[in-house]
């Protein structure tokens, strides 16, 4: 079987997995709606900036987070497997996977958000930073700003700047 990419998995993967856009979410908590939005960037990311009332479990531990009887178990999202989710990443893509392997878990109502936070961002939407005060949009939009070395890029790459 020929190895495929990052970005070959989330292809293959999305069909599968139902998303919605910014706009869509914005609009859902302005209705009331009763969701439940799981981030699963990284701590270091989660704290940087976030949108308010989002729980974070780290796509690394999500499996287990989702089931009982771990010391990773997080209780409210075990038990959620009725509730509509929404998964929060920072492009969109992380969470197309785990929305997959969420689903397979027997999750009913996951979603992803298409665009992730850059997205959410680009929507002027608010985040939060760890203490909770507003993050301003210029310095959302440099924390999303592309940062990746010529070394990241692999062997006879060109950055693109």
């Amino acid at each position: 079987m020929k190895p495929r990419k990052f970005a070959d998995l989330v292809v293959f993967t999305r069909p599968g997995v139902r998303e919605l856009f910014p706009w869509d979410l914005q609009e859902e908590l302005d209705a009331g709606r009763d969701l439940m939005l799981v981030d699963i960037r990284e701590p270091y990311e989660y704290s940087a900036m976030r949108i308010a009332g989002s729980l974070n479990v780290p796509r690394g531990i999500l499996e287990l987070a989702c089931d009982w009887g771990y010391e990773e178990t997080v209780p409210q999202l075990a038990a959620a497997r009725e509730r509509d989710i929404v998964l929060v990443c920072r492009s969109g893509n992380r969470t197309i996977l785990a929305a997959d392997v969420m689903q397979g878990m027997g999750y009913s109502a996951v979603r992803s958000l298409q665009t992730g936070l850059r997205g959410w961002n680009d929507y002027e939407q608010p985040l939060v930073d760890a203490d909770g005060r507003p993050v301003t949009l210029e310095a959302a939009d440099d924390y999303f700003a592309p940062r990746v070395s010529d070394e990241q890029l692999g062997p006879h790459k060109e950055s693109t700047g």
